[in-house]
């Protein structure tokens, strides 16, 4: 490939890994609000020990699994990119 296209390819692939990292410290607080609320939730279910409170409890836990999975996928995302980068690295590197 030519230096040119490896070089901008290289500038794309940080933008969307600076994006990324930004996505996940966002997954991150919204994920540590949700354990909180979760966790709340269990404790009103322990004391109401009513239907509607294991509900709650339920669909917060969800909401944290799914949160959980986004946050992953989210890694994963970046740690293709950045193996990415660094092909491209090495491709410059050795004069390609």
């Amino acid at each position: 490939m030519k230096r040119p296209f490896i070089e901008r390819r290289l500038r794309e692939l940080e933008e969307r890994r600076s994006r990324l990292i930004l996505d996940l410290a966002v997954a991150d607080e919204q994920l540590a609000y949700l354990e909180e609320e979760a966790d709340d939730a269990r404790v009103r279910h322990l004391v109401a020990e009513t239907p509607i409170s294991e509900r709650e409890g339920h669909d917060l836990q969800r909401q944290v699994s799914a949160m959980t999975r986004h946050r992953d996928d989210l890694l994963a995302q970046i740690f293709r990119v950045e193996i990415a980068q660094s092909e491209l690295s090495s491709q410059t590197a050795l004069g390609e």
